[in-house]
């Protein structure tokens, strides 16, 4: 076999490689924007629209409980006592119940952080294996109190970034607090490839070198 021939192969090889692990790399970015003041966030990142009809929205496959709202910055017209959000103008938050629970179907196991602010009360994120918080309990990180910085003439204008660890798939994820008191913005995470992607995949890679042999 010719070296140009073994050098096209090796290269397809290499990029079906490099597709693979982009595909289990993907990363979804949440920053609720387009959802209205007081909007549950629903199925909007689940290619649908958010309680109030705003949509559709990115198809991550990603739902959240009905406690989940999404909320504007009173600068910008809505009723959220909040300013320098990472990503303006909307951020998500609850009134009652246990608290932002995000249903991811696919999982996600890869990355994950978000950033928040809560001016008077601690919160605390809970990541589990099963969908609204259910199963086993992957991981929990406390948020501490973040004091206003007295400069922008809103309570919650101290965000921090946080990230969490864990181990295993994870199916849901609790963003918990005092109702009304804690806001959170720019979840990040990093999805499972779906299993018919990856069998794709590798069927591919499985046939080039199968080719590869007969030429030989």
């Amino acid at each position: 076999m010719s070296r140009v021939r073994i050098l096209v192969g090796a290269v397809a090889i290499v990029a079906l490689f490099a597709v693979v692990g982009s595909a289990a790399a993907d990363t979804y970015l949440l920053t609720f924007e387009g959802l209205k003041d007081y909007e549950p966030i629903a199925n909007y990142y689940n290619g649908g629209t958010g309680g109030s009809g705003s949509g559709p929205g990115p198809n991550y496959g990603i739902t959240f409980g009905s406690d989940s709202l999404a909320i504007i910055e009173a600068a910008s017209g809505g009723s959220g006592n909040f300013f320098n959000e990472p990503t303006r103008d909307t951020v998500a938050f609850f009134t009652s119940g246990p608290g932002v629970v995000m249903n991811v179907a696919g999982g996600f196991n890869t990355e994950f952080s978000t950033y928040y602010s809560s001016a008077y009360y601690p919160g605390t994120i809970t990541v589990w294996d099963g969908p609204d918080a259910t199963g086993s309990l992957l991981a929990s990180l406390d948020l501490p109190v973040t004091p206003t910085t007295g400069q922008s003439g809103y309570v919650y204008d101290n965000w921090q970034d946080v990230n969490v660890f864990f181990n295993g798939t994870a199916k849901s994820v609790d963003f918990s607090g005092t109702a009304n008191y804690i806001a959170f913005d720019n979840v990040k995470l990093g999805a499972v490839p779906e299993p018919g992607t990856m069998a794709l995949l590798a069927m591919g890679i499985m046939g080039l070198i199968a080719k590869r042999k007969r030429a030989a």
